[in-house]
């Protein structure tokens, strides 16, 4: 997920095999773009799904994120493949079909090595006796030239801690691309595409550039596009999956896939195959709209999409139509994400039992920190966690239980390994009553850093490979006048303008006053929380636009810090989308230094949100009702 970031643009003349609008095939009706993959792990047999459940014209997927690009590198130095294998597999079963019927494949899994992935599909083919155009796109791929961009000057400066790389050893460093490498392969007959590192939109912003002959500042039509691939680029969540009124979602058990059907001015309508479980209705899509997003402005390498433009309508069961979005030029800057090991770290959990939990707590610590040599302040990061899992009056043994947790991280692997477990297991008879832990003492596990970064979008090229060639990307020239205004929203506010000022509905209109109940945030609002890197983040949506002044007006950060004590140290940033009846919130620093590093439980976030809808708040009567 972005915060800023751009594609290097070089004009190239539209020469024979260079990509054109006359390129793209001449079919009416919308471009149907199917996904069929979340991430790295999802449902193998979602492919087979999208390909034989209905029409579609692309069948998509996203296989990457910043953790996953760590695993393959991982994978990679042990002697396996830095792609994701589970593509392959899917191409086995579907590969056929699609050619067949024409339906092309557009996909991220080549990860760190897209020519590698790109082979095992052609010898998937072979095996099947079929001959797909392969195509790939890579040059995002930066390992081996970030000495020499540092060298030129690129500090690679975090983009949260402000702080220089410096001479740390990168294990991924890998630039985010967009969606015109993806139109050029289509533009030139590829029938599957494997990208490296694109954005997760982009491989819904490529097809339907390439389809609809889009140019480069084609900015609302491209931020349309984006807005798609955000939604479905998540697969089942947008149709019901982890939605905070899952109650009402039917056939949760197996949700069907989300599909984007894109129109030629940029809007679309997200919708699913007929007789799949789950719903898409425009909560569904609102919650995934908010899923790991920042400000209103949500920058991609080929636009900046204003996301507090966005309209949605429920058209029909299972039809949400995303209209209206705006769109700012591209940024001038390129993101990259850069993974590097950060050393050790182990965690030993004791298991806390009846009375006196406290004081218990207090003990065990005096205690082990007593036997560590040097003491707690000989290691690098210690992080204790007392959970108050016990009950009062417990009816089982499970619910007298609280569990303290020591988790410690240093670049020595000896000071955290076996030598800190088996000195906490050396206590299991010398102190507390009721002593046991969960797991035996243990080694110490290597983690891994992420470090978000900007660079210069001429520092590094996009390439294509078709035909055995390979070549940099050609961009469509852009129109020589702007295209007019197609929507009556608001005019684009410039990409350094606050996206954080409130819209007409917003925080001073028509609070709602009067008499109030005590209940779950949640019975009024939705929420949707996630990563973005080291920091969180949580969307929250009200069910009406009547209550969304309250809400505006209701969280403000102070609140936020009161209501997640874990943010109160931290700085949190919050966006209002009034058209969406929704707030952003970002906890920066929430995850540490990335989810490979984050010593919280719920190391992704992904639960934030609905522990923000259990805590209990006041809300005015009429909305409860």
């Amino acid at each position: 997920m972005l915060r800023s970031v751009g594609l290097r643009v070089t004009w190239v003349p539209q020469l024979a095999g260079g990509m054109n609008a006359s390129d793209a095939p001449k079919v009416p009706g919308p471009l149907r773009i199917a996904n069929c993959s979340g991430f790295y792990g999802d449902r193998l047999s979602a492919a087979r799904e999208m390909v034989e459940g209905g029409p579609i014209d692309v069948l998509t997927g996203d296989w990457l994120a910043e953790l996953t690009m760590l695993i393959l590198a991982k994978t990679q130095s042990k002697g396996g493949p830095g792609y994701a294998r589970t593509f392959v597999t899917q191409m086995e079963q579907v590969m056929g079909t699609c050619l067949d019927k024409g339906i092309k494949v557009v996909s991220n899994a080549g990860g760190l090595d897209p020519h590698a992935c790109a082979s095992a599909i052609e010898a998937v083919a072979a095996k099947l006796g079929l001959n797909p155009k392969i195509a790939v796109v890579s040059g995002d791929n930066l390992i081996s030239q970030m000495d020499n961009m540092r060298a030129d000057g690129i500090a690679f400066t975090n983009l949260d801690t402000k702080e220089a790389f410096g001479d740390r050893k990168p294990v991924s460093a890998n630039a985010y691309f967009g969606g015109w490498g993806i139109a050029d392969a289509l533009a030139n007959g590829a029938d599957i595409v494997v990208t490296g590192r694109v954005t997760d939109a982009a491989v819904v912003v490529g097809p339907a550039a390439w389809r609809f002959g889009w140019k480069a500042n084609d900015w609302d039509r491209l931020a349309g596009a984006v807005v798609a691939g955000h939604v479905i680029e998540c697969g089942c969540q947008a149709t019901g999956g982890n939605y905070s009124f899952f109650k009402e979602i039917p056939g949760l058990e197996r949700p069907g896939f989300p599909i984007a059907e894109l129109y030629e001015d940029g809007s679309s309508v997200i919708t699913k195959h007929p007789g799949t479980g789950g719903a898409v209705t425009v909560g569904t899509v609102t919650a995934q709209l908010l899923y790991e997003i920042d400000t209103a402005n949500y920058a991609n390498p080929d636009v900046i999409s204003r996301f507090d433009t966005i309209q949605l309508d429920q058209e029909g069961p299972d039809r949400v139509r995303i209209s209206g979005t705006k769109g700012l030029p591209a940024p001038d800057q390129l993101k990259v994400a850069i993974n590097f090991d950060g050393g050790y770290r182990n965690r030993f959990t004791f298991c806390l039992t009846g009375l006196d939990i406290e004081e218990k707590a207090k003990l065990v610590e005096r205690t082990l920190w007593a036997q560590i040599p040097g003491g707690r302040e000989s290691i690098q990061y210690t992080r204790v966690d007392l959970v108050r899992t016990d009950q009062p009056d417990p009816a089982t043994n499970e619910q007298a239980i609280a569990q303290l947790r020591f988790t410690v991280k240093d670049p020595d692997e000896r000071k955290i390994g076996r030598a800190f477990s088996n000195t906490a297991t050396e206590m299991a008879l010398a102190s507390y009553p009721g002593m046991f832990g969960l797991g035996g003492p243990s080694a110490a596990q290597p983690y891994g850093v992420y470090w978000p970064a900007l660079i210069p979008v001429d520092s590094v090229t996009q390439l294509v490979t078709i035909d055995s060639a390979t070549r940099p990307v050609r961009v469509p020239e852009p129109r020589t006048n702007t295209p007019e205004p197609r929507t009556n929203t608001p005019e684009p506010r410039n990409d350094t303008d606050d996206a954080t000022t409130p819209s007409p509905m917003s925080a001073t209109s028509a609070v709602p006053t009067g008499e109030t109940r005590k209940v779950p945030l949640g019975t009024v609002v939705g929420a949707r929380s996630g990563d973005k890197g080291g920091n969180a983040n949580v969307g929250v949506w009200t069910r009406t636009p009547a209550a969304y002044p309250w809400l505006a007006s209701f969280l403000t950060e102070a609140k936020v810090r009161e209501l997640l004590p874990e943010s109160k140290n931290l700085d949190i940033r919050i966006t209002q989308l009034p058209n969406i009846s929704a707030l952003n919130i970002v906890i920066v620093g929430l995850l540490e230094e990335g989810v490979a590093s984050s010593t919280r439980l719920d190391g992704q976030a992904k639960g934030l949100g609905e522990w923000l809808r259990a805590r209990f708040v006041d809300v005015p009567v009429n909305l409860c009702d």
